[in-house]
């Protein structure tokens, strides 16, 4: 599935929820979900600065697709970039570089979340998309 077909896909699901109450559970269900970062790589090298809640990611190319799993220490927190790993993860660099994120603003994530994890969520997209910059880098 492109990146595109998988941002539509979130787009349906969240507009079936009714308030944000509903889509709030939805990401914490999500959160369960997520491929969990292995034990080994749970250092602060891989925290993602700029979350309020510590954010772990880790990266690797695999037949010339990027694969994260991540987590975090709270459940709002590992939903969101649960949603961002069933994005961008088993994508080509270079689809994760030119991908745009509106799909965040059509699903009202942003507006719904407090400040500072609005900048966790900017921080996040950032931090997946350098990993996509660093793997380009070494296909080309």
């Amino acid at each position: 599935m492109s990146i595109q077909d998988i941002q539509n896909e979130i787009i349906d699901e969240f507009s079936m929820f009714d308030d944000w109450e509903e889509r709030y559970q939805y990401m914490i269900d999500l959160g369960k979900t997520l491929p969990l970062i292995d034990e080994q790589y749970k250092t602060d090298d891989n925290i993602i600065k700029g979350c309020q809640s510590k954010v772990w990611v880790h990266a690797q190319l695999e037949d010339e697709k990027v694969v994260f799993t991540a987590d975090s220490d709270a459940i709002i927190t590992k939903g969101i970039i649960a949603i961002l790993i069933r994005v961008f993860s088993n994508q080509s660099p270079s689809d994760i570089i030119a991908a745009n994120t509106d799909f965040i603003d059509e699903i009202g994530l942003k507006e719904h979340l407090s400040p500072t994890r609005a900048n966790g969520l900017v921080s996040m997209i950032k931090q997946l998309k350098m990993y996509a910059i660093a793997y380009q880098t070494q296909l080309n």
